[in-house]
């Protein structure tokens, strides 16, 4: 059975959120985020020294995170703590990093999304 132009942008549409998740996720500075923060919470003073970036970096990408509903924050006094608002993206995490044991990190050899230039064979 062939799928219809119409079916076709109906399943798209299905898969949108999955792919802003995963969009979400796509940069290192936000996946070093949210690894760090599996391991409890965190201020961004605390990022910043740990991780190695700016401030504005990381006040930008834990609103995006946010945003997205993947990290949350409590206030004590003047600080903010943020967290992981959903357990369920250890899940995800362990199952990424399983993904890339199994394929030998092939995925990082990918011409269309590897973000290290590669060398070429003589």
């Amino acid at each position: 059975m062939a799928m219809t132009s119409e079916s076709c942008n109906g399943v798209r549409e299905g898969l949108a959120p999955a792919a802003v998740l995963f969009r979400s996720l796509a940069d290192p500075a936000r996946l070093a985020i949210v690894r760090r923060l599996a391991d409890g919470e965190a201020r961004v003073v605390d990022l910043t020294g740990e991780l190695g970036l700016a401030q504005s970096t990381v006040s930008k990408h834990l609103a995006c995170l946010r945003e997205c509903g993947l990290v949350d924050y409590r206030a004590e006094g003047r600080q903010s703590f943020y967290a992981l608002s959903r357990p369920e993206l250890l899940d995800l995490l362990a199952a990424a990093e399983a993904l890339l044991a199994a394929t030998g990190e092939a995925v990082a050899l990918c011409p269309n999304y590897a973000t290290e230039p590669k060398e070429t064979l003589s």
